[in-house]
């Protein structure tokens, strides 16, 4: 699987170091804050996840839409979790979003192509069970508890590629730094797993996200003139 991810990233960071030895460096772009396009997708890893990993099923689509070098961006996905072992068994099922803001580092690129650095605040609603199939002191027990309408935030720190293959169609990744988890009141046991976070045990946890998007363009960019040097 890493092997796979790491392929993935070097194919995303190919057209960027092309682009950038190719490009004039004389085209400036006009500080225009004015929405030229909005990007949607899909994350490609919860789909793979998905068909891989027998504990975990989900989906996640974002969007993104420009403000010059900032971009709003918004992810929503479902998520769900299943573990069982000869003791016990979990299983928990909820949506999460997130917003933020991502700021574009590729400033002078009329074809926005990104590498980021963002912020994201992040938050879900979920339920969870869990059943004890055997005590060490009672024995056999099947007990189920059961903790509904959870909710839980944190906050996010992001950086990223975002690439623009052919025409409207565009790839990059997504990593992400989770920390500050702050959730409600467990009901009849503590809560163990959350959607988009991960595992309330870890105080802070790292994410990663490959999305492929397609742009829907609103209007051109604007650019300025390139400066013309005069011959002696």
């Amino acid at each position: 699987m890493w092997r796979f991810l790491s392929s993935i990233l070097i194919f995303s960071l190919l057209p960027v170091l092309t682009f950038a030895q190719a490009k004039d460096s004389t085209i400036k772009v006009k500080k225009d804050f004015l929405p030229t396009g909005v990007r949607f997708g899909t994350d490609v890893i919860s789909l793979i996840r998905t068909e891989t990993d027998e504990t975990f099923s989900g989906y996640e689509v974002n969007a993104d839409v420009d403000f010059y070098r900032y971009f709003v961006t918004v992810d929503a996905g479902r998520w769900e979790r299943n573990f069982s072992s000869d003791a016990d068994k979990y299983q928990n099922s909820g949506k999460y979003m997130r917003v933020g803001i991502d700021v574009n580092f590729l400033k002078k690129d009329p074809e926005k192509n990104m590498f980021f650095f963002g912020a994201r605040y992040g938050w879900c609603t979920y339920s969870e069970n869990l059943t004890v199939l055997n005590d060490p002191v009672w024995g056999a027990v099947g007990k189920t508890y059961t903790n509904s309408d959870l909710k839980a935030g944190w906050g996010e720190i992001t950086t990223g590629l975002r690439v623009k293959m052919w025409k409207y169609f565009w790839m990059g990744y997504t990593a992400r730094y989770k920390f500050g988890l702050n959730e409600s009141d467990s009901g009849e046991f503590p809560s163990h797993d959350v959607p988009g976070y991960g595992k309330t045990t870890n105080q802070s946890t790292w994410g990663f996200n490959y999305q492929i998007l397609f742009r829907i363009p609103i209007r051109k960019v604007r650019q300025a003139a390139p400066d013309l040097q005069k011959k002696p």
